[in-house]
């Protein structure tokens, strides 16, 4: 039943996450420069970067039908439902379905579609290239990501995330060896998911390397600040639940709802997604990008860690 302490969830859920999703991006960007031994953008590019090109008019190819209209609308629409899966001030009780990592899968398997879709609508070769082999890929990731979060319910007992938070926010980490090793496998799946090096490098326009910027190359304007932000808040509901799983500290229950707690756990989610972004940037610096048929090792990985975390709590 939707309440009002849900209303609550969803507006400060989603306020927070649209609102920092850009600045995460940015200190990616920023730490990787800085490896480089370059200055990097100034912290809030990306916020200039949007506000600039929702101002300007989209254009559309002479093949493209209503699908590549919709898709930056949608795209956005379905990664904002996606972060109401995903708690990062506080954990409502369960409502609507809203938690079920089951749903939160398919949800973010729908933006995936749409965006392949739009790929292949404007008629573009490297569209249709990148949605080709994001397609390609999405055949081997599934399996991966499904085993992933059978392995987070298997370790928590439970398949809602809300649940799966509160769990976490009473445990010692140091006590749970198995959140460790599928903290890893989170982690590569925020790689793989968001489109980074090694996977994918976000900062080319080469034809050879591109994926997820091949299938939004055609995006002019306010579309493709839609596309741009709806990416941005996927990595950061990605690194909100790798947050809510290994450091979970500073996360609300539902009985804490006072202004001065909420401010503060916002901040705290900001620190945390601050360092985890940095992180990512000192990850995507030491690795070259993989070549495309080597890429599934990567997912194996993830699968590794995933599979042998669900062996040792069902047999240890």
């Amino acid at each position: 039943m939707i309440t009002f302490e849900s209303v609550i969830y969803c507006l400060l859920n989603a306020g927070v996450v649209i609102l920092l999703a850009p600045l995460f991006m940015t200190v990616v960007k920023k730490v990787k420069a800085k490896m480089q031994g370059r200055q990097g953008p100034p912290l809030f590019q990306m916020y200039y970067n949007i506000a600039k090109l929702l101002s300007k008019e989209a254009v559309y190819s002479d093949t493209s039908s209503w699908v590549t209209r919709a898709v930056p609308v949608v795209s956005l629409a379905v990664m904002i439902l996606a972060a109401l899966f995903v708690p990062v001030i506080f954990i409502p009780d369960s409502f609507g379905g809203i938690g079920n990592i089951i749903l939160f899968l398919y949800i973010l398997a729908i933006g995936r579609f749409m965006i392949s879709l739009a790929g292949l609508d404007a008629g573009s070769t490297f569209g249709g290239m990148g949605s080709s082999r994001e397609m390609s890929l999405s055949t081997v990731i599934e399996p991966t990501i499904i085993i992933v979060a059978a392995a987070l319910a298997t370790v928590l007992g439970t398949l809602d995330i809300f649940e799966m938070f509160e769990k976490t926010t009473a445990l010692d980490i140091a006590t749970m060896p198995t959140l460790l090793l599928i903290s890893i496998s989170v982690f590569l799946i925020l790689i793989i998911e968001t489109s980074r090096v090694p996977v994918d490098n976000p900062e080319t326009h080469l034809e050879l390397t591109m994926i997820h910027e091949g299938m939004i190359l055609e995006y002019s304007g306010r579309n493709l600040a839609l596309m741009e932000l709806s990416h941005a808040v996927k990595q950061a509901v990605y690194m909100g639940l790798l947050i809510g799983i290994i450091v979970p500290f500073g996360i609300l229950g539902s009985g804490d709802l006072l202004v001065p707690g909420i401010f503060i756990a916002a901040l705290l989610f900001l620190g945390k997604g601050l360092i985890l972004a940095a992180i990512i940037g000192l990850f995507e610096s030491s690795m070259a990008k993989m070549r495309f048929f080597s890429i599934p090792t990567l997912f194996m990985t993830a699968f590794f860690f995933s599979a042998l975390t669900i062996i040792i709590e069902v047999f240890a």
